[in-house]
C-alpha cells in the first residue's frame, strides 16, 4: 500500500508554506542573514519543534519565520517544498503563505510575494508542479490590519488565487473578517477559511454563510453538528483534512480516532494534507501511509481521496481533467494489489 500510495498522483489543497521550514533550511538561512536565533544547532531546532497545542506550535511558527527576510529566502523555501512534491507525485499544489508575519516584521509584501511566486514559476518549468497562491489573514490580529494586506497585495494580484483565514482560532470567529472578505471577493480572489479545527460548529457556519467560502479547511468539528454536515455536503463543498497536524496539536488524540473515514461514510468530500509538515512529522504522502495503517482505508478510499484533491481545487476546468484523466489510467492498472 505504501508503493501505491507514492506513486499515487494527487494534489495538495492545505500547506502555509512557512510551516514547511525545514530545521537544516531555517539554520542554514538564518547564518547567511547573520540573525541570531536562540537555537545552536539543527538538532536544537528539530527538538523544538516539539508541541501539544496550536499557540504553542504558533509561538516556534512565528519565531521561525523571523530568520526570512530576503526574496531569495522565501524563494529558497518555496522551492524546496515543491521540490518535495515532485518526489512524491504531488502534481498541484495550493500554498498559503502569511504576508502579515512578515510585513509586521519590516519585510515588505513585494519581497514575500516575489520570492514566492518565482519559485513556484520555476518549479512548474523544472518539475513538473503546478501551483496557485492563497494569501491568509492572521485571525488574531485585527479586521483593520487584514485590509492594509489587501492593499498591499493589489498590485500583485494576478499572482494570487485566493485569500485564507488561519492562526488561533478559538475567540477570533469568521464574523470578525466579514468586511474584508468583502472587499476581496470583489477584488477577484476566492474565499476560504480555517474552520472548525478548534473552534465551533458554529465557526463552520459563519465561514459558509458570511465569508461564504469555497472550501473550508479543516472542518472536524463540524461532525458536532448533523445538520451542518448535511448542509456541508448539500453545498458539495470540501474539507482540507490534516491528520499529522490534527494528532501534533491534539485536535484528535490518536490518528486510529481520527474521524476521516467517518466523514466519508456520511458523503463529505475529505482531501488529505500535511498543513504545516515541518513541524508535524511529514508531507503529505507521509500524511496518506499514516492515516491508511491507522483506520484501514482501502485502495479504492485512497483513489477517493486523491480524486477530490483535483476535483476539489482551484485550477481551471480544462487542467483538472488532465490530472483527473492521468489519475484515472494510474488507477486502472493498479486498483488491484
Amino acid at each position: 500500500m505504501i508503493k501505491f500510495i507514492n506513486n499515487l498522483p494527487k494534489a495538495e489543497l492545505h500547506l502555509h508554506i512557512e510551516g514547511s521550514f525545514e530545521p537544516e533550511l531555517m539554520f542554514n538561512i538564518a547564518k547567511r542573514n547573520n540573525i541570531k536565533i536562540k537555537y545552536k544547532s539543527v538538532d536544537e531546532i528539530r527538538a523544538a519543534y516539539q508541541f501539544d497545542c496550536l499557540q504553542d506550535f504558533l509561538d516556534i511558527y512565528y519565531e521561525g519565520a523571523g530568520v526570512l527576510i530576503m526574496e531569495r529566502d522565501f524563494y529558497d523555501l518555496t522551492y524546496n517544498y515543491l521540490e518535495k512534491c515532485a518526489i512524491q507525485n504531488v502534481r498541484h499544489t495550493e500554498i498559503m503563505f502569511d504576508p502579515q508575519t512578515h510585513t509586521e516584521r519590516g519585510v515588505t509584501f513585494e519581497t514575500v510575494i516575489k520570492g514566492i511566486s518565482m519559485a513556484c514559476k520555476d518549479a512548474k518549468k523544472k518539475l513538473g508542479v503546478s501551483s496557485i497562491l492563497i494569501m491568509s489573514y492572521l485571525r488574531h490580529l485585527s479586521e483593520e490590519e487584514a485590509f492594509k494586506t489587501l492593499e498591499q497585495s493589489l498590485p500583485f494580484k494576478h499572482l494570487i488565487t485566493a485569500v485564507g483565514l488561519d492562526s488561533s482560532e478559538k475567540g477570533n470567529p469568521p464574523s470578525k473578517f466579514k468586511k474584508v472578505f468583502e472587499a476581496s471577493v470583489k477584488e477577484g480572489y476566492i474565499p476560504l477559511a480555517h474552520a472548525g479545527e478548534e473552534g465551533p460548529p458554529e465557526y463552520v457556519w459563519e465561514a459558509l454563510d458570511i465569508l461564504k467560502i469555497h472550501r473550508i479547511d479543516h472542518g472536524n468539528n463540524c461532525l458536532q453538528d448533523a445538520t451542518l454536515v448535511k448542509e456541508i455536503v448539500k453545498r458539495d463543498m470540501a474539507l482540507t483534512v490534516c491528520p499529522l497536524s490534527n494528532t501534533a496539536l491534539q485536535v484528535v488524540d490518536d490518528l486510529k480516532n481520527h474521524p476521516l473515514k467517518k466523514m466519508m461514510d456520511l458523503g463529505l468530500k475529505i482531501t488529505i494534507n500535511s498543513d504545516d509538515p515541518a513541524y508535524f512529522g511529514g508531507h503529505i504522502n507521509q500524511n496518506y501511509i499514516d492515516i491508511q495503517q491507522a483506520l484501514n482505508l482501502t485502495r479504492q478510499e485512497l483513489y477517493e481521496l486523491a480524486k477530490n484533491s483535483f476535483q476539489y481545487s482551484l485550477l481551471e476546468n480544462s487542467m483538472k481533467k488532465v490530472y483527473l484523466e492521468e489519475l484515472e489510467v494510474f488507477w486502472k492498472n493498479n486498483r488491484k494489489p
